[in-house]
């Protein structure tokens, strides 16, 4: 674990739970895509780096959830080094609590502000295509995220972040974390035309084709809808809907569990009424949830 993988003689990998990117610049900087899962993962990051005589320039973070800013904090105190991160992402790194806050929709109570939910706060700017290095460039990957981004490096590396869950993972949870299936079927897509030579995920192995995962987790969005779709053909609340999903899925309910699975479920009800698929209605000060086809 945190082993330094190397691709080419300027990408390289850090293996772990959320896999690290680092690129290198030049012959002592680099950079990394995305700071850690929280400040033992980062102080491992540092380690690889000052073994081999790199100095970190630069981290860019692809998106705002606490396993990949979670070592902000410390990379930044130890090194000083800028901190980047996408659009609405950005405001989420700087103000960690935003993330509970999200997830449960209110006042987060105290098993909800843990480091696997709630990062350590640092000082994250906006990334632009201007702050990366040489050869570098943006790939746009909204969906599991806000404005979650990857990177594509002059050596043809694609580093895609949490674009795609692996095939165990899908296989084991069946329901994944998301904020807009839409969007996210719509990155897989693109997904499947992007030419690179490798692809970096940060939850799956690398491969040379990621077509075959982005249809497997196309078909697990799709297959969540239609769950969807079968057990609100009669009016349901919300509640109701995600015990039932979670009895399909054989999931055990948390105070975790019940903040990032029910919001994923809010996401996949949202995407499936503004598409004409999904309405709902008011009875008893309840709001319940019902397929449209069936009114």
């Amino acid at each position: 674990m945190y082993e330094l993988i190397r691709l080419t003689d300027r990408d390289y990998y850090i293996d772990c739970p959320a896999k690290l990117g680092l690129v290198r610049v030049d012959d002592t900087g680099a950079v990394l895509i995305d700071g850690g899962s929280d400040k033992d993962a980062a102080k491992k990051a540092l380690r690889v780096l000052t073994e081999r005589g790199w100095t970190l320039l630069a981290v860019f973070n692809t998106h705002s959830h606490a396993d990949h800013i979670g070592g902000n904090r410390l990379l930044q105190d130890r090194t000083g080094c800028p901190i980047y991160a996408p659009g609405l992402d950005c405001a989420y790194a700087n103000n960690p609590i935003l993330e509970p806050v999200g997830l449960w929709g209110g006042l987060p109570f105290g098993e909800l502000r843990h480091k696997f939910i709630m990062a350590q706060e640092s000082r994250v700017s906006p990334l632009t295509d201007d702050v990366l290095p040489a050869g570098m460039s943006i790939i746009p990957l909204p969906g599991h995220s806000f404005n979650m981004v990857g990177f594509m490096t002059a050596d043809r590396t694609a580093y895609i972040a949490d674009s795609v869950c692996s095939a165990e993972t899908l296989e084991k949870y069946g329901i994944t974390f998301l904020w807009d299936p839409a969007a996210t079927v719509d990155t897989l897509e693109r997904l499947r035309s992007l030419s690179a030579d490798r692809f970096v995920p940060a939850h799956a192995p690398v491969t040379e084709d990621i077509a075959p995962l982005a249809d497997l987790n196309i078909r697990a969005i799709r297959a969540a809808e239609d769950k969807l779709l079968t057990v609100c053909r009669t009016p349901q609340t919300f509640e109701a809907v995600l015990r039932q999903v979670f009895d399909a899925y054989g999931l055990t309910m948390t105070a975790q569990q019940y903040v990032l699975v029910g919001s994923t479920v809010r996401s996949y009800l949202s995407s499936l009424h503004d598409r004409g698929l999904m309405t709902f209605s008011f009875t008893n000060n309840e709001m319940r949830w019902q397929t449209a086809e069936e009114q």
